[in-house]
């Protein structure tokens, strides 16, 4: 279990990788970087949900 500790910084490698495929996009005359940039977004607050509900997980076990 201790690799869930980690899984919360791939969705922000995920946005990375969106938000330079939306850079890449904005410059072509038919591409579309909307879909890229509501994707990392959306990886974004996976991000801080994650951490906010691993956080909540960890204090209640501590108080067991």
């Amino acid at each position: 279990m201790g690799y869930l500790k980690y899984t919360p910084y791939l969705y922000l490698v995920f946005a990375v990788f969106f938000i330079y495929e939306a850079i890449v996009k904005w410059n072509e005359s038919e591409a579309t970087p909307w879909l890229s940039l509501m994707v990392a977004g959306l990886a974004i607050f996976m991000f801080f949900f994650r951490k906010k509900y691993a956080k909540k997980m960890d204090d209640r076990n501590n108080q067991s």
